[in-house]
């Protein structure tokens, strides 16, 4: 063992280092199709294993990468950078289960099956459910924001972790919550690919079980007759717990390793509801009417639950039925507006001819998230190569659509260079500044995510689609910041009902009442963009006209003031995105309008409760609902927080470096 790493051994457990080369090799990949050999492994067997190594790290410019189970499928715990590879696998302790509160705490290391079954004898269910949910960890899931086919109406990872403990990237230890004041630091790492930080312990939302599920299967003689039938069901108020569809192809594959009991339908849907049993009945009858509308060949109905499980296995065994057929698969996972389905399939399918492969598709229609499965051998380097160019083509294909790059996968290394195709430049300075600001030397899994210089770049054919364009009175706030001298401080101001202190000396107000307009209002794909200055009530009068319902407080104030203040936490449930301006005049980007978006940082939701010290909200992007939800009519009276913690004056610094925007809050 070299000299380094023998004193790094006396750190940590005895027998937790590895440096053999067959060890190696087993820590050099994941599941996805890249390679990079780490110099040693540390089994951690503690919290403390996991400080010191990385206190060891930081001390000597040591890269080092977190590993789950090594389920990741864009190359995001592969060290591509060598070093050391941390893996928190045996930190696998379910250390309590709270059923009043309704709160499990667990180690990264826990797979998602195992809390599941402890869960269930307490009557509840951990809701994120990764097809990979029986091998993969809740660590891995946390990093990588996993989804899942029930994401649809409980949403991802980030819907459903409270807390966590983080080793960061000096060594330090630290806590986070979504009830500290302040920036939400807590999203800023969940699917940050242990990029800022390795999560060593979280505490997790557990939800009741339902009382009653139901499954249904239906057959479709065209896609896009399968995708109608999903908007109809949701345009209906029904939200089902799962609605994924797969084609032909990927039904036969599914079938050939066992009768499953699948309809041969060119499209077939897989629909599962939950919750009281008289209210899953009503909606069962409403889906199965619906289908049938919309051209259904057949709609069944799983009989008992084993009926049920052996679908659910179909439908999760899809990528272990693909590797039957050859010994490597490409699972991409671009998602695009529900709506944009039955394209994105014909621009899949047109991809897949002009590269000579075979594309087998799984989505999770419900939220337009798509799999392109594509079986090959990378032994061969010629299929190999257009395999993956044929990848790159669909990914690129999602975005011209409107949509993302991942949808629950990550970006890892496979994907970095892509990433300049969905944000611009000012968005993807701002992610590498806050990389920058949590972990300076770049030591914590480097070279994932961000484009990597000289990168690949999209053709001139490439467009991306533009976003709804900003009020005159966005545009108006935009350039009073950007025409402002050198050193001029802004004080941010909406209905001033949160926060109704005066400016400081000196300080230019900027005022976000005239910002109030509904900009994009995309009913097939219930996505809303609103302006940060329109006032909540307004809001829902506005959207009441519509018969549509957005899950926000139906309380004084305006939008902007609810998300910069965070008085109620139940703002951040179905935020998609925001426009954000920033000291220094850049507009940037983050997020969009599809429900489910993986790439990058959620800095949409670390926005929330900064108090505009990082910046100007201009306009927000939520997910609407066609049935009525409960929200509150009031929410409590907040005040900024007195003490900005280390961690958020460092982010505050990345956003907004000469201390410009609301000075005071200091």
């Amino acid at each position: 063992m070299a000299a380094p790493f023998s004193e790094l051994e006396r750190r940590v457990a005895s027998g937790s280092l590895l440096t053999s080369a067959a060890d190696l090799a087993v820590y050099s990949y994941d599941g996805a199709l890249d390679r990079g050999r780490p110099e040693a492994v540390l089994i951690a067997r503690s919290t403390e294993d996991v400080g010191a190594a990385i206190s060891w790290c930081a001390a000597r410019r040591v890269p080092f990468t977190a590993r789950g189970a090594g389920t990741n499928l864009s190359g995001g715990c592969v060290p591509l950078r060598g070093g050391l590879v941390i893996s928190l696998a045996r930190l696998r302790r379910i250390l309590s289960i709270d059923r009043d509160a309704r709160v499990a705490c667990v180690e990264p290391g826990v797979v998602n099956l195992e809390l599941q079954k402890a869960a269930e004898p307490l009557g509840l269910f951990y809701a994120p459910d990764p097809a990979s949910f029986r091998v993969s960890t809740i660590g891995g899931n946390a990093a990588e924001n996993a989804g899942g086919p029930r994401c649809l109406k409980y949403g991802v990872t980030t819907n459903h972790v409270l807390a966590a403990e983080a080793v960061l990237p000096d060594g330090s230890l630290a806590r986070f919550s979504l009830e500290d004041d302040g920036p939400e630091l807590l999203s800023l790492l969940i699917g940050a690919e242990g990029t800022l930080g390795l999560l060593t312990k979280l505490w997790v939302r557990l939800t009741p079980l339902p009382e009653d599920v139901r499954t249904l299967l239906a057959g479709f003689p065209v896609l896009d007759a399968a995708v109608e039938a999903v908007s109809a069901v949701i345009a209906a108020g029904v939200l089902p717990r799962c609605l994924e569809a797969m084609d032909a192809a990927t039904v036969a594959s599914v079938e050939a390793g066992g009768g499953l009991g699948y309809l041969k339908d060119p499209a077939v849907l897989l629909i599962e509801l939950d919750g009281p049993r008289a209210d899953v009945e009503r909606e069962a009858g409403i889906v199965e009417s619906l289908c049938r509308g919309k051209g259904a060949s057949a709609v069944r109905a799983a009989r008992d639950p084993a009926e049920r499980e052996r679908l659910w296995e179909g439908r999760r065994g899809a990528y272990a039925a693909l590797a039957r057929l050859a010994p490597n698969v490409l699972v991409e996972d671009g998602v695009v507006p529900r709506d944009k389905l039955p394209e994105v399939v014909r621009r899949i399918q047109r991809i897949a001819a002009e590269h000579d492969v075979k594309a087998y598709l799984l989505f999770h229609a419900g939220d337009g998230n798509i799999h392109p499965n594509i079986a090959f051998d990378e032994r061969d380097p010629e299929e190999t190569a257009r395999v993956k160019a044929a990848g790159r083509a669909m990914l690129q294909a999602c975005v011209e659509l409107g949509g993302s790059l991942s949808g629950e996968h990550g970006i890892g290394m496979d994907k970095r260079d892509a990433m300049a195709w969905l944000f611009t430049p000012e968005t993807l300075s701002l992610f590498r500044r806050v990389k920058d600001a949590l972990d300076p030397d770049h030591l914590a899994n480097p070279g994932k995510i961000f484009p990597a210089p000289g990168g690949a770049r999209p053709g001139p054919e490439f467009r991306r689609p533009a976003p709804a364009p900003p009020s005159a009175a966005a545009q108006y706030l935009v350039a009073a910041v950007r025409s402002a001298p050198p050193g001029v401080r802004f004080r941010i101001r909406g209905a001033s009902t949160r926060w109704p202190d005066a400016a400081p000396d000196g300080a230019v107000e900027l005022l976000t009442h005239g910002m109030d307009r509904i900009l994009d209002l995309d009913r097939g794909n219930l996505t809303l963009t609103v302006e940060a200055g329109i006032p909540l009530r307004v809001l829902h009068d506005q959207l009441r006209g519509e018969k549509l319902h957005v899950r926000l407080p139906d309380a004084p104030g305006t939008l902007g003031g609810l998300l910069a203040a965070r008085p109620w936490p139940g703002a951040r449930e179905d935020l998609l995105g925001m426009r954000l301006l920033l000291s220094n005049g850049d507009v940037v980007e983050l997020g969009g309008k599809v429900v489910k978006n993986v790439a990058g940082y959620d800095l949409s939701r670390l926005v929330l409760g900064s108090w505009g010290t990082l910046g100007l909200i201009l306009d927000a992007t939520y997910k609407l609902y066609a049935a009525p939800v409960a929200v509150p009519s009031s929410v409590p009276a907040v005040r900024p927080p007195a003490v900005w913690s280390p961690w958020a004056r460092r982010v505050r610094r990345a956003f907004d470096p000469d201390g410009r925007l609301n000075p005071q809050l200091s």
